[in-house]
């Protein structure tokens, strides 16, 4: 090798060495600190010091812990339809036969007619609409090979129970006007208090669905209560001007 060249490269070496203590303690600083080795607790299976494991999350919230009210849509809406349709309907089923027959039998005989019709038709509507999705729903799980899959089966939704839940809602919602206008001997007080029982029922709903559904609950219960207020308007005109127009008016006892 040329000596002037083996002179060049043993004079950087010495540089790049550290010539005292202090600067070896420099480099050694400099190097990353390995972190300390975990601690495994045999009888509790995971490290003493290692970080905390996130808590897991909950299907019914949604990011950041909110509630995620997506997930109650589809029984939330079940619930609040079955009730409002079941006040609304046997109210203005009742008011209607008010308008031609002013004794309170007729009124009761129709409110229990209507409630228990209104129970099976939203009973067999449900199960027969909530079969359908559960037929869907089976089909694609054979198409993608996760028919035998429990978690898959079990997140299927049940026709019996939707049925059993709708018919629950209607009857429930039925009852109030039913109730408020049995123990009522005048017509004339007979139909307002039905009116005020179903308005009172309507509001309710349509606010307790719309804190269930984190909406504005005034304006929900608002928007009930004039649906109702409408259909019952609309049926005793209608029912009203038939009886006059066809002189059918039943006033006997």
């Amino acid at each position: 090798m040329d000596p002037h060249l083996s002179s060049h490269v043993h004079a950087a070496t010495a540089a790049s060495a550290p010539s005292s203590p202090g600067g070896r303690k420099a480099i050694a600083d400099a190097l990353p600190v390995p972190p300390p080795p975990a601690i495994i607790d045999i009888e509790a299976g995971a490290p003493e010091n290692s970080p905390p494991l996130p808590a897991a999350a909950d299907p019914i919230d949604g990011a950041g812990g909110e509630v995620d009210y997506m997930a109650r849509a589809q029984w939330l809406r079940a619930a609040v339809l079955g009730a409002n349709d079941g006040l609304v309907s046997v109210a203005s089923l009742m008011i209607g036969v008010g308008a031609v027959n002013a004794t309170g039998k007729a009124m009761l005989v129709s409110g229990l007619a209507g409630l228990v019709a209104g129970a099976c038709s939203m009973a067999i509507g449900e199960f027969v609409s909530v079969y359908a999705q559960y037929d869907i729903e089976v089909t694609q799980l054979k198409r993608d090979g996760t028919d035998r899959d429990e978690a898959a089966r079990d997140a299927l939704p049940s026709p019996t129970q939707a049925a059993l839940a709708s018919a629950l809602a209607f009857a429930f919602g039925a009852l109030l006007p039913l109730l408020s206008g049995v123990f009522v001997p005048s017509w004339w007080a007979r139909l307002v208090a039905v009116c005020a029982a179903s308005s009172v029922g309507l509001a309710g709903f349509g606010a307790a669905g719309a804190y269930l559904g984190g909406s504005s609950m005034f304006k929900s219960g608002v928007r009930v209560l004039l649906g109702g207020w409408f259909a019952m308007i609309v049926t005793f005109g209608v029912l009203r001007v038939f009886g006059s127009v066809f002189h059918i008016h039943v006033s006997s006892a």
